[in-house]
């Protein structure tokens, strides 16, 4: 329960179900007194009174899990990691894959207890993971890191329903998060301000600023963990292209710390490498699968096809997309939807994107 209306809700609906239902808040900042501002941040003191008071509404148990130092290490330090290698991560892929759904998972399993339930917007559907009702809450990108024994562990009550008929149905159950904002951005940043926490953690490491098409060196940078494939802003150009065209970052190199822009049509992707596959299934396919690949949290989506391979000596993947794709940064996920138009938003895997061409 982490605060909010919809960890507040599936806790209820398990509740409605039967269900004998202990809450349980994460203490994943090591700093837990700062205060949420407005819809940044979590973990907060004032989010585990607000979950330890939706308990108490439910009528049942009530607990806090200290993983702040696993937090830590395994998501705050790797993010930091990533982006110093010149990626470009995405936090809650590894909150989810090595804090909720292992270490939590794991010591609640211990514990004797048969599943966990929370508040993600996602389906399972006779044991197979699927997008949400509500499409602009799906969160089934960020669980795709999920593998079978996880998901068979794992009950998402929400799922279903889109976000205002949650909202109402905590209001109706005296549920005093209601209308509680929702989280955005990362939830250790609570600033929101990702570059300035990357600069103190990784210091300046400068570089160079380069074009694409003519190599000639732009700009000089404090760093590579300042810019991801892409962007378009903020890259302290002051002179326009030739051709008065913007520029976007279409190169990250951390080993020469050289940042690399050129013209929209730059952009373009067709293949994407992947490592560390997941296959929600709990194994891989026998070749080649028609699918849909999502590249972003939110957006970045193709046609394409994907076979399973080995990269660096692990289970990885190679996705040819139909069309193009842009915006696609190392260090993010490739998820993979089956093509179907009845079953097209069943979960197919995932990897970690590793390389593109």
């Amino acid at each position: 329960m982490s605060g909010g209306v919809d960890s507040a809700v599936a806790a209820a609906r398990a509740v409605d179900a039967g269900h004998d239902v202990v809450g349980v808040h994460l203490a994943l900042s090591e700093t837990p007194d700062a205060l949420r501002s407005g819809s940044r941040g979590c973990c907060s003191r004032e989010d585990a009174d607000d979950a330890r008071r939706a308990a108490d509404v439910l009528g049942i148990p009530f607990y806090v899990w200290d993983f702040a130092e696993r937090f830590r290490e395994d998501v705050i330090d790797d993010f930091v990691a990533a982006y110093a290698a010149g990626e470009t991560p995405n936090p809650c892929l590894s909150c989810n894959e090595k804090i909720k759904f292992t270490a939590l998972a794991e010591k609640a399993v211990a514990l004797g207890f048969d599943a966990l339930v929370t508040g993600h917007y996602a389906r399972l559907v006779d044991g197979e993971l699927r997008r949400a009702v509500d499409e602009d809450k799906d969160q089934s990108y960020v669980l795709a890191v999920l593998t079978a024994d996880q998901i068979a562990r794992a009950m998402f009550p929400v799922g279903d329903t889109p976000k205002p008929q949650i909202r109402e149905e905590a209001a109706r159950r005296g549920l005093l998060v209601a209308d509680k904002p929702d989280s955005h951005d990362i939830c250790f940043i609570p600033t929101g301000d990702t570059r300035a926490f990357l600069g103190a953690k990784i210091g300046v490491r400068p570089g160079a600023i380069v074009d694409a098409e003519t190599g000639q060196q732009l700009a000089e940078h404090d760093g590579v963990h300042g810019f991801t494939i892409g962007q378009r802003k903020g890259l302290g150009i002051d002179a326009p292209a030739t051709d008065g065209a913007p520029r976007y970052v279409t190169g990250i190199d951390a080993a020469t710390a050289t940042v690399t822009v050129g013209p929209a049509s730059a952009l373009g992707v067709s293949r994407i490498v992947a490592r560390h596959a997941v296959w929600t299934a709990g194994h891989p396919p026998q070749g080649a699968v028609d699918c849909v690949v999502q590249v972003r949290a939110h957006g970045g989506i193709a046609r394409a096809t994907a076979t399973p391979i080995e990269v660096d000596g692990e289970p990885g993947i190679e996705i040819v997309t139909d069309e193009p794709l842009t915006g696609v940064a190392r260090g993010q996920a490739a998820v993979l939807y089956s093509p179907d138009f009845e079953r097209g938003d069943l979960v197919l895997g995932s990897g970690r994107i590793a390389d593109t061409a």
